[in-house]
Protein backbone atom coordinates (compact mmCIF):
# COMPACT_ATOMS: atom_id res chain seq x y z
CA UNK A 1 0.00 0.00 0.00
CA UNK A 2 1.36 3.40 -0.91
CA UNK A 3 1.82 6.40 1.30
CA UNK A 4 -1.44 7.88 0.02
CA UNK A 5 -3.44 4.80 1.10
CA UNK A 6 -1.87 4.72 4.57
CA UNK A 7 -2.54 8.42 4.97
CA UNK A 8 -6.19 7.99 3.97
CA UNK A 9 -6.74 5.11 6.40
CA UNK A 10 -5.10 7.06 9.21
CA UNK A 11 -7.31 10.05 8.44
CA UNK A 12 -10.49 7.93 8.53
CA UNK A 13 -9.46 6.32 11.81
CA UNK A 14 -8.98 9.68 13.43
CA UNK A 15 -12.21 11.07 12.06
CA UNK A 16 -14.40 8.23 13.37
CA UNK A 17 -14.33 9.25 17.07
CA UNK A 18 -15.17 12.77 16.02
CA UNK A 19 -18.33 11.53 14.31
CA UNK A 20 -19.37 9.64 17.47
CA UNK A 21 -18.85 12.71 19.63
CA UNK A 22 -20.94 14.78 17.25
CA UNK A 23 -24.09 12.63 17.95
CA UNK A 24 -26.37 14.85 20.08
CA UNK A 25 -27.07 13.66 23.67
CA UNK A 26 -30.84 13.72 24.10
CA UNK A 27 -30.80 12.72 27.78
CA UNK A 28 -32.23 15.35 30.13
CA UNK A 29 -29.59 16.51 32.63
CA UNK A 30 -30.31 15.52 36.23
CA UNK A 31 -30.10 19.12 37.37
CA UNK A 32 -32.91 20.05 34.96
CA UNK A 33 -35.14 17.25 36.27
CA UNK A 34 -34.42 18.31 39.85
CA UNK A 35 -35.24 21.91 38.97
CA UNK A 36 -38.61 21.00 37.43
CA UNK A 37 -39.54 18.81 40.42
CA UNK A 38 -38.56 21.64 42.75
CA UNK A 39 -40.79 24.10 40.90
CA UNK A 40 -43.73 21.70 41.12
CA UNK A 41 -43.21 21.14 44.86
CA UNK A 42 -42.93 24.86 45.54
CA UNK A 43 -46.10 25.45 43.53
CA UNK A 44 -48.01 22.89 45.59
CA UNK A 45 -46.79 24.40 48.86
CA UNK A 46 -47.80 27.88 47.73
CA UNK A 47 -51.25 26.57 46.74
CA UNK A 48 -51.75 25.04 50.20
CA UNK A 49 -50.61 28.25 51.92
CA UNK A 50 -52.93 30.36 49.77
CA UNK A 51 -55.88 28.05 50.51
CA UNK A 52 -55.18 28.19 54.25
CA UNK A 53 -54.83 31.95 54.17
CA UNK A 54 -58.13 32.24 52.31
CA UNK A 55 -59.91 30.36 55.09
CA UNK A 56 -58.20 32.20 57.92
CA UNK A 57 -59.28 35.63 56.67
CA UNK A 58 -62.41 36.27 58.69
CA UNK A 59 -64.94 38.69 57.35
CA UNK A 60 -63.75 38.15 53.78
CA UNK A 61 -67.05 36.61 52.64
CA UNK A 62 -70.27 38.57 52.45
CA UNK A 63 -73.03 37.61 54.85
CA UNK A 64 -74.76 34.61 53.22
CA UNK A 65 -78.41 34.92 52.27
CA UNK A 66 -80.83 33.64 54.88
CA UNK A 67 -78.63 34.62 57.83
CA UNK A 68 -80.58 36.05 60.75
CA UNK A 69 -78.80 38.59 62.93
CA UNK A 70 -79.91 39.94 66.28
CA UNK A 71 -78.54 41.86 69.25
CA UNK A 72 -77.15 39.80 72.11
CA UNK A 73 -76.00 42.29 74.73
CA UNK A 74 -75.91 40.03 77.80
CA UNK A 75 -72.39 38.65 78.33
CA UNK A 76 -72.78 37.75 82.00
CA UNK A 77 -71.35 34.59 83.56
CA UNK A 78 -73.84 32.43 85.41
CA UNK A 79 -74.00 29.08 87.13
CA UNK A 80 -76.56 26.40 86.35
CA UNK A 81 -78.75 26.13 83.27
CA UNK A 82 -80.05 29.05 81.21
CA UNK A 83 -83.37 29.30 79.35
CA UNK A 84 -82.48 30.78 75.99
CA UNK A 85 -84.82 32.54 73.58
CA UNK A 86 -83.82 30.49 70.51
CA UNK A 87 -82.82 26.95 69.55
CA UNK A 88 -79.90 26.59 69.57
CA UNK A 89 -78.75 29.64 71.52
CA UNK A 90 -76.57 32.19 69.76
CA UNK A 91 -75.50 34.42 72.62
CA UNK A 92 -76.59 35.53 76.04
CA UNK A 93 -75.65 34.57 79.62
CA UNK A 94 -73.28 31.64 79.79
CA UNK A 95 -71.02 29.51 81.92
CA UNK A 96 -67.62 30.91 82.90
CA UNK A 97 -65.88 27.96 81.16
CA UNK A 98 -65.79 27.87 77.36
CA UNK A 99 -66.35 24.64 75.45
CA UNK A 100 -63.31 23.35 73.59
CA UNK A 101 -63.85 23.65 69.87
CA UNK A 102 -63.97 20.48 67.77
CA UNK A 103 -66.23 17.56 66.86
CA UNK A 104 -68.70 16.08 69.34
CA UNK A 105 -70.98 13.11 68.72
CA UNK A 106 -73.10 13.78 71.79
CA UNK A 107 -74.99 16.96 72.74
CA UNK A 108 -72.95 19.60 74.53
CA UNK A 109 -74.01 22.05 77.28
CA UNK A 110 -75.57 25.20 75.87
CA UNK A 111 -73.97 27.41 78.48
CA UNK A 112 -70.41 26.34 77.64
CA UNK A 113 -70.96 26.45 73.89
CA UNK A 114 -72.33 30.01 74.13
CA UNK A 115 -69.14 31.07 75.89
CA UNK A 116 -67.18 29.73 72.91
CA UNK A 117 -69.41 31.79 70.60
CA UNK A 118 -68.30 34.81 72.61
CA UNK A 119 -64.71 33.92 71.69
CA UNK A 120 -65.58 33.94 67.97
CA UNK A 121 -66.53 30.29 67.45
CA UNK A 122 -69.13 29.04 64.99
CA UNK A 123 -71.34 26.30 66.42
CA UNK A 124 -72.70 23.88 63.80
CA UNK A 125 -75.56 21.80 65.12
CA UNK A 126 -77.51 19.06 63.35
CA UNK A 127 -80.58 16.96 63.97
CA UNK A 128 -79.65 13.57 65.47
CA UNK A 129 -81.53 11.87 62.61
CA UNK A 130 -79.42 13.56 59.92
CA UNK A 131 -78.12 11.08 57.32
CA UNK A 132 -74.72 9.55 58.06
CA UNK A 133 -73.13 10.92 54.89
CA UNK A 134 -74.26 14.42 55.83
CA UNK A 135 -72.76 14.09 59.31
CA UNK A 136 -69.52 12.78 57.81
CA UNK A 137 -69.34 15.80 55.48
CA UNK A 138 -69.79 18.18 58.42
CA UNK A 139 -67.13 16.35 60.40
CA UNK A 140 -64.70 16.57 57.50
CA UNK A 141 -65.34 20.31 57.20
CA UNK A 142 -64.67 20.92 60.87
CA UNK A 143 -61.62 18.63 61.00
CA UNK A 144 -59.91 20.47 58.14
CA UNK A 145 -60.72 24.06 59.13
CA UNK A 146 -58.55 26.37 61.20
CA UNK A 147 -58.26 30.09 61.78
CA UNK A 148 -54.57 30.56 62.49
CA UNK A 149 -53.70 27.84 64.99
CA UNK A 150 -57.18 27.59 66.49
CA UNK A 151 -60.18 25.65 65.24
CA UNK A 152 -63.03 28.09 65.86
CA UNK A 153 -65.70 25.51 65.02
CA UNK A 154 -67.90 23.29 67.17
CA UNK A 155 -69.97 20.46 65.73
CA UNK A 156 -72.57 18.57 67.75
CA UNK A 157 -76.00 16.95 67.44
CA UNK A 158 -78.91 18.96 68.84
CA UNK A 159 -82.44 17.69 69.37
CA UNK A 160 -85.36 19.90 68.38
CA UNK A 161 -83.64 21.97 65.70
CA UNK A 162 -85.96 23.90 63.36
CA UNK A 163 -84.01 22.60 60.33
CA UNK A 164 -81.60 19.72 59.63
CA UNK A 165 -78.53 21.92 60.20
CA UNK A 166 -78.14 25.24 62.01
CA UNK A 167 -74.93 27.29 62.08
CA UNK A 168 -74.67 29.80 64.92
CA UNK A 169 -72.29 32.63 65.75
CA UNK A 170 -72.75 35.22 68.48
CA UNK A 171 -75.78 37.19 67.34
CA UNK A 172 -76.23 35.33 64.05
CA UNK A 173 -77.80 32.11 62.78
CA UNK A 174 -78.26 30.28 59.49
CA UNK A 175 -80.60 27.32 58.87
CA UNK A 176 -79.64 24.77 56.21
CA UNK A 177 -80.97 21.56 54.70
CA UNK A 178 -77.72 20.13 53.30
CA UNK A 179 -74.10 20.01 54.44
CA UNK A 180 -73.07 20.79 50.85
CA UNK A 181 -74.83 24.17 50.87
CA UNK A 182 -72.10 26.70 50.01
CA UNK A 183 -73.67 29.19 52.40
CA UNK A 184 -72.29 27.14 55.30
CA UNK A 185 -68.68 27.76 54.30
CA UNK A 186 -69.55 31.42 53.61
CA UNK A 187 -70.98 31.67 57.14
CA UNK A 188 -67.82 30.12 58.58
CA UNK A 189 -65.54 32.45 56.60
CA UNK A 190 -67.55 35.44 57.74
CA UNK A 191 -67.74 34.65 61.47
CA UNK A 192 -65.14 32.06 62.58
CA UNK A 193 -62.54 33.78 64.73
CA UNK A 194 -64.36 37.09 64.39
CA UNK A 195 -65.09 39.86 66.87
CA UNK A 196 -68.90 39.50 66.91
CA UNK A 197 -68.82 38.07 70.47
CA UNK A 198 -66.62 40.83 71.80
CA UNK A 199 -63.63 38.60 72.66
CA UNK A 200 -61.80 38.12 69.38
CA UNK A 201 -58.55 36.23 69.78
CA UNK A 202 -59.63 34.37 72.91
CA UNK A 203 -58.76 30.67 72.81
CA UNK A 204 -61.16 27.99 71.70
CA UNK A 205 -59.17 25.37 73.60
CA UNK A 206 -58.10 24.89 77.21
CA UNK A 207 -61.70 24.91 78.42
CA UNK A 208 -64.07 22.04 79.08
CA UNK A 209 -65.17 19.15 76.89
CA UNK A 210 -63.33 16.38 75.04
CA UNK A 211 -63.94 16.62 71.28
CA UNK A 212 -63.01 13.77 68.95
CA UNK A 213 -60.81 16.17 66.98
Amino acid sequence: MGKQGRKSRRTNTLAEPQRRVAVPDRRIPLRVVAGVVGIIVVGLVVAVIVAAAAFSTTGSSSLPSGTQTFAEADHSHVTGSVTYDRVPPAGGPHNSAALNCGIYVQPVPNENAVHSLEHGAVWITYQPTLAADQIAALQQLVASSYVGTERYLILSPYAGLPSPIVASAWGAQLSLDQASDSRLTDFIHHFAGGAQGGEQGAACSGGVGSPLV
